[in-house]
C-alpha cells in the first residue's frame, strides 16, 4: 500500500521519519509505503488541491490514498483557517470529497506536537522558561507554538531556534506516543493511517 503525505515544508518533513518508526511498531507487517511530498510553504488550495490529489491517485505509480497535513496558523493575514476542523473541512471540499483523500491539520501548527517534550526543549535551549500550558493544541494564533520555541531559545542565548534542526533534536530518541497522547490532531492523523492499513 502506498500513501502520499503532502506536507508544507522542511519541519513537517523532518517529522515523517519519526511517524514512520512509530507506525512500524503499531502496524508491523501491514506498514504502508509512506511517500512525503513537500510544498515549501502552503499546501495547494481550491481547485489546485483537487488537481494535485487526482494526479497522485492516478498515473503510472498511483497512491492508494493521499493525506494532506497543513498548519492552521500560517502567519498570513487574513488567516486561512479558524481552527483544525475548519482547515480539514475546507480541504475536503477542495479535494472534491474524494474518498481516498484525507485532510489533516496541526492545531495550530506542527510545533504544537513538539511542546509535549518541553523538558527536552529546555535542555536544548539552556533555559527553564515555563511550558506554555498543559494542552499543546490550545497554544493558538495569538502566540503560536513556534513563537514559544523561538522565545525560549532566544532567552537561553546560545543559539536561535531553527525549525528543521531543532525539531529533529527534540524528537530524536523520544517516544512519539507522548505527543500522540497529548495532541488530539496528531492522534487523528495516526488513527487515519492505521485504519487505512486494517
Amino acid at each position: 500500500m502506498k500513501i502520499i503525505i503532502m506536507v508544507e515544508g522542511a519541519t513537517e518533513g523532518v517529522f515523517i521519519p519519526y511517524l514512520r518508526e512509530y507506525l512500524k511498531i503499531k502496524l508491523e507487517s501491514r506498514m504502508p509505503k509512506l511517500v512525503t511530498h513537500k510544498y515549501n510553504g502552503r499546501i495547494p488550495k481550491g481547485k489546485k488541491l483537487n488537481d494535485v490529489v487526482a494526479r497522485y491517485l492516478s498515473g503510472r505509480d498511483p497512491a492508494n490514498y493521499v493525506i494532506a497535513l497543513t498548519d492552521v496558523y500560517t502567519g498570513s493575514n487574513p488567516r486561512d483557517f479558524k481552527d483544525a476542523e475548519d482547515a480539514k473541512s475546507q480541504m475536503k471540499k477542495w479535494g472534491n470529497s474524494e474518498s481516498r483523500f484525507f485532510p489533516h491539520a496541526a492545531q495550530y501548527e506542527f510545533e504544537a506536537w513538539l511542546l509535549p517534550y518541553w523538558n527536552i526543549v529546555q535542555k536544548l535551549a539552556d533555559h527553564n522558561m515555563r511550558c506554555p500550558g498543559n494542552n499543546p493544541e490550545a497554544v493558538n494564533h495569538d502566540k503560536p507554538p513556534s513563537h514559544w520555541l523561538k522565545e525560549i531559545f532566544r532567552k537561553g542565548g546560545n543559539r536561535h531556534y531553527v525549525k528543521a534542526r531543532d525539531a529533529t533534536a527534540i524528537l530524536r530518541g523520544n517516544d512519539l506516543q507522548i505527543a500522540v497522547d497529548a495532541c488530539t490532531e496528531l492522534r487523528f492523523l495516526v488513527d487515519t493511517i492505521i485504519s487505512l492499513c486494517e
